[in-house]
């Protein structure tokens, strides 16, 4: 999975510029975006994994936390304005108010710092569960196709037959037609050459499921044992 990324969004540069230096210190460090609020909406919010909103004119609240509120990602804004903040609260119930206090620094990085793990985490789980659909599917058309296997068989050897009962005439066929059976008769021996391999893989398959079962088995009695 890519870098986490975290957005920082202010006008004053001495801002972001603490917030990147005071980051670095810790184990894991996001790449870091970097924005001043007129320039905000050139910048795609759906690749974020947070971001981090330094104080802002009220004229451009509603530009720069509406796009970021509708991500669902955490978003943090610092704001010492107490009707700023009433109006945050209300419209953009997810925005995380802080303040710079004492020590502000590091507890914006350990609570966003935290913040991008589980946003991170979230992204996998949903990747995992979008790959487990995506398996589920593929080994529900499998099962289909093992189940009808036979059937198929059956009706490629009465195509084979026909298609062999025709070729024992030559006389009574043209060129033409005869090239015609001789390419359905190879093909439908293609076909059962590709059942026969489904065949040997579910054999295979099951063999491997069989032995992995001992050895969990084998390893359960050893811890048990120990």
């Amino acid at each position: 999975m890519e870098h986490p990324t975290v957005l920082i969004i202010s006008d004053d540069s001495d801002f972001s510029r603490r917030i990147t230096a005071r980051w670095q210190m810790e184990r894991i460090v996001p790449a870091f975006t970097l924005a001043s609020g007129a320039l905000w909406p050139r910048f795609a919010v759906d690749t974020l994994d947070a971001a981090i909103v330094g104080e802002l004119k009220r004229d451009l609240l509603s530009v720069v936390l509406e796009p970021l509120h509708s991500t669902g990602q955490p978003v943090f804004f610092f704001c010492q304005d107490a009707a700023t903040t009433q109006l945050v609260r209300e419209r953009w119930p997810r925005v995380s108010i802080l303040r710079q206090e004492e020590n502000w620094l590091d507890v914006l990085v350990l609570v966003a710092g935290e913040a991008v793990h589980r946003s991170r985490a979230e992204s996998r789980a949903r990747a995992a569960e979008l790959a487990c659909a995506t398996l589920d599917r593929q080994a529900m058309l499998g099962r289909y196709m093992l189940e009808m296997r036979h059937s198929l068989n059956n009706a490629l050897t009465s195509v084979l037959g026909n298609s062999d009962l025709l070729l024992l005439e030559p006389g009574s066929l043209s060129a033409t037609t005869r090239a015609q059976i001789e390419t359905i008769r190879n093909m439908a021996l293609r076909i059962h050459e590709i059942m026969q391999r489904f065949s040997s893989l579910e054999k295979e398959m099951n063999v491997v499921a069989l032995q992995a079962e001992r050895d969990s088995g084998k390893s359960y009695a050893a811890a048990a044992g120990n």
